[in-house]
């Protein structure tokens, strides 16, 4: 995401700009924010993450989307693009338009360097305005890491980390799992100068 907001914007413009523009745009109260390109390794990761979860899907009343299903937080005025959404049940369209949900179960970032504190910062704490989600990962791509956070019945949120390729993340309110070798299939980590 572009660290510099473009000019204030109507959420009419904004809708304007993202059926014109070649790049996707996130929107929160009225500034819109470039959304840059993924690294290869961002990219495989989402893949083999929809790759993991889809077919365990199959017959159930969930389904998973890439980022190109824009979310939008209600109570946040916040619209944004998920790497990974799973809604659970009708999806719940915002604004009369199908392009733009507001339910997900579960939400999926991928950490990238200019991202990863914003991820972890204020947009999880828009995304914990989201009454039904329950799961919010967010992977590392530079090693392997993954952190689970699980929303509890007090609406506090459980940190579960996992660092190790042969564990295996249980995702109950999906019934589904995620492999950790499977997340990282085929990412190759740039070796430091000790390794």
């Amino acid at each position: 995401m572009s660290a510099v907001p473009q000019q204030y914007l109507s959420l009419d413009e904004y809708f304007r700009l993202e059926e014109t523009s070649e790049i996707k745009h996130e929107y929160y109260r009225g500034t819109s924010y470039n959304m840059t390109g993924a690294s290869e390794a961002h990219n495989l990761i989402v893949a083999n993450i929809i790759g993991q979860l889809n077919p365990q899907l199959i017959d159930k009343p969930c389904r998973v989307y890439p980022s190109d299903l824009r979310l939008k937080v209600e109570a946040a005025e916040l619209y944004t693009y998920p790497d990974a959404i799973v809604i659970c049940g009708p999806s719940q369209y915002a604004d009369g338009r199908k392009d733009t949900v507001t339910n997900p179960t579960l939400l999926i970032e991928v950490l990238s360097p200019g991202t990863e504190n914003y991820d972890r910062g204020a947009k999880f704490q828009n995304y914990r305005m989201i009454d039904t989600l329950h799961d919010y990962l967010m992977i590392a791509q530079d090693g392997v890491h993954v952190e689970h956070y699980i929303r509890q019945d007090n609406h506090a949120w459980l940190l579960r980390d996992f660092t190790d390729v042969s564990q295996v993340i249980d995702l109950p309110t999906i019934c589904c799992s995620l492999a950790l070798d499977a997340i990282y299939r085929n990412i190759l980590f740039e070796q430091g100068p000790d390794a």
